[in-house]
C-alpha cells in the first residue's frame, strides 16, 4: 500500500447491506482519486438518561466485530488503494460530521442497522448530509429505483425507463437564481473521474401563480418562452468557466418546467451520481439546513447523490 498525504475518503459502516453497499462506492471513489480509504464505525453510546441511544454507558475497548467484517470483504479488493480503520463512540449524527473536516469525501448508506425498515433515509444520513464539512454521498438501497420509476417530469410517469444507473452521466441541480459554483465544481470533476457527461438541470415554476385584488387590474400574461430562455442564458454563463476547466467532458444545460425535485429523481435513473447543494447560511437563518429540493432527492433519487456544502464566501466572489 502507499503513503499518501491526501485527504481520505471516509466510508461510515455499520454492518448493515446499506452501509456495505456504502463502502464499495467509496473504495471505488478512493481509487479514482488516488486517495487512502478510511473505514468508520461509530458505536452508539451515551450517557444514562437519554432515551434517544440504542446501546447505554461506554463501548467495548477491544475488538470491532464489525471492522473485522470489513478487513475481510475488503482483503483481495483494495489494490494499491490504502486503507486505515477507526472505531469512534459516540451518536452517529454528530460523530460523523465532525470527522468529515479532514475528508474530501465521506459515504454512507441511506439507512443504516438503527433505522426502521419503513424510513427511506436514516436520522443519521441526513444530519451528516446537513452538518459535514465535506461532500457527503448518500448510497441509496438497491429497490430505490422502483419508487423513483413513478417520479417524472410533470406528473409524467418513466416505468418504462431503463432500471439500471447510468455510471456516464452526473446529473447536477443547477439553481438559476442563486448558483452555488461548489455544485458544477465538483459535479465536473466527478465527470472527469467517470469519463462521463455533465447534465445540468435547472428548473422554473409553471405554470406561474398569479392573483389580483379586488378592483385592481389583472397582472400582464407571463411569457413561458421568455422565461425559459432567460434562464437558459443564465444557466449556460454559468457552466462556461467549467466547460473551460475541463474542454473534455460534454456538459448539457436542461431548462425545464415544473419542480426541481421531481425532474432530478427522474433523472437519477439514467445517472450514476446526482449531485446538489446545501442551503448557504443566511443573516435570519445561521444554522445549517437542507434545502427541500435537496432533502426529497436524497429521499427518492436512485441513484447516490452528493450533497456539497456551499463554497466559501471568497470563492463565490
Amino acid at each position: 500500500m502507499r503513503k499518501t498525504s491526501t485527504a481520505p475518503v471516509i466510508a461510515a459502516v455499520d454492518g448493515s447491506g446499506g452501509s456495505l453497499r456504502a463502502l464499495d462506492w467509496a473504495r471505488d471513489a478512493a481509487r479514482r482519486r488516488a486517495a487512502p480509504l478510511r473505514v468508520v464505525h461509530v458505536r452508539q453510546y451515551a450517557a444514562w438518561g437519554q432515551a434517544d441511544v440504542l446501546v447505554a454507558g461506554p463501548p467495548e475497548t477491544e475488538g470491532d466485530p464489525v471492522l473485522d467484517d470489513v478487513r475481510a470483504r475488503l482483503a483481495e479488493h483494495t489494490g494499491d488503494t490504502a486503507v486505515s480503520y477507526v472505531t469512534l463512540a459516540g451518536v452517529p449524527g454528530a460523530v460523523l460530521p465532525e470527522i468529515g473536516a479532514d475528508a474530501q469525501l465521506l459515504v454512507l448508506g441511506s439507512r443504516g442497522r438503527g433505522g426502521f425498515a419503513g424510513l427511506l433515509l436514516g436520522s443519521n444520513g441526513l444530519a451528516t448530509a446537513r452538518d459535514a464539512a465535506c461532500p457527503v454521498v448518500v448510497v441509496p438501497p438497491p429497490d430505490r429505483d422502483r419508487s423513483a420509476a413513478h417520479a417524472g417530469r410533470d406528473g409524467e410517469e418513466h416505468g418504462d425507463r431503463p432500471a439500471g444507473p447510468g455510471p456516464r452521466v452526473v446529473v447536477a441541480g443547477l439553481h438559476a437564481d442563486s448558483p452555488d459554483p461548489a455544485v458544477l465544481a465538483f459535479a465536473f470533476a466527478e465527470a472527469a473521474r467517470r469519463g462521463a457527461r455533465v447534465r445540468a438541470i435547472a428548473a422554473y415554476p409553471w405554470p406561474k401563480q398569479t392573483w389580483s385584488a379586488p378592483g385592481w387590474s389583472a397582472p400582464p400574461v407571463v411569457d413561458r418562452g421568455a422565461v425559459e430562455q432567460e434562464i437558459r442564458a443564465l444557466a449556460e454563463g454559468f457552466l462556461a468557466p467549467h466547460r473551460e476547466r475541463h474542454p473534455g467532458i460534454r456538459a448539457d444545460a436542461e431548462v425545464l418546467p415544473g419542480h426541481a425535485a421531481g425532474h432530478l429523481v427522474a433523472a437519477s435513473r439514467d445517472a450514476g451520481l446526482v449531485v446538489v447543494g446545501r442551503h448557504r447560511r443566511r443573516l435570519l437563518a445561521p444554522a445549517r439546513m437542507l434545502g427541500s429540493v435537496t432533502q426529497a432527492v436524497l429521499l427518492h433519487a436512485a441513484s447516490p447523490v452528493a450533497v456539497v456544502p456551499p463554497a466559501p464566501p471568497d470563492e463565490t466572489a
